[in-house]
């Protein structure tokens, strides 16, 4: 029992010496798994805590409802796959390969092991308005970065270009959805790849701009 209650007490000290930053992601991370596994309706704020192996009041110091820490968990799980499209976008001035890493971008964030895109693309929180903001920013912030690809290269009027970058978004990331739930056995490569030709293959019909026609 002394050696548990120091044990304990030893707990409590190195808890309180991790650094403001480095104690967020932790609890974040456990947050992720509460929610992933539960819903936000179902997931308990005491459970949580305990994932983290902190107390519940350490926990409310830093997100002060259960509503906060999954706004704050969108943030950062929205964050991952808009970053990936963006650096999709600039890993090459192939069009063609452009949509191909955009989409492997959606699968790749789709077959993550921790499984966050279930609350962004699959959230049972839809009707509260701060998480609705926080899904749409996804469509419209990938949608926007594929658009101005689209606008430049095409010249086509930008609400025909964020159209057309909408409708991208949507295949990548229901498609995705789609492969990881289904059961049959075509690998990740390749089906993102199969629905990378398929993008491809609507796409290069709106040819670039600076393109000189062949007689």
């Amino acid at each position: 029992m002394v050696r548990a209650g120091l044990a304990c007490r030893l707990t409590r000290v190195t808890s309180q010496r991790m650094p403001r930053d480095q104690r967020r992601a932790q609890l974040l991370s456990a947050a992720r798994e509460v929610f992933v596994s539960q819903g936000y309706h179902s997931a308990a704020m005491d459970e949580i805590a305990d994932r983290a192996g902190v107390s519940k009041p350490v926990l409310y110091q830093h997100f002060p409802g259960k509503l906060d820490l999954y706004v704050a968990l969108l943030d950062d799980s929205s964050d991952v796959v808009i970053d990936a499209v963006r650096a999709a976008l600039a890993s090459t001035h192939d069009n063609k390969q452009r949509v191909a890493a955009t989409m492997r971008a959606f699968y790749s964030y789709v077959a993550n092991a921790e499984g966050a895109f279930r609350l962004v693309f699959e959230s049972d929180l839809t009707n509260e308005p701060l998480v609705k903001e926080r899904l749409d920013r996804v469509t419209t912030q990938c949608a926007a970065l594929i658009a101005e690809v689209i606008e430049e290269d095409t010249q086509l009027p930008s609400i025909q270009s964020h159209l057309l970058a909408v409708s991208l978004v949507g295949m990548g990331q229901v498609s995705a959805r789609f492969w990881l739930n289904s059961p049959g056995d075509i690998g990740q490569d390749e089906a993102a790849a199969l629905v990378a030709g398929l993008a491809w293959r609507g796409i290069r019909g709106y040819p670039r701009a600076d393109d000189t026609p062949t007689k």
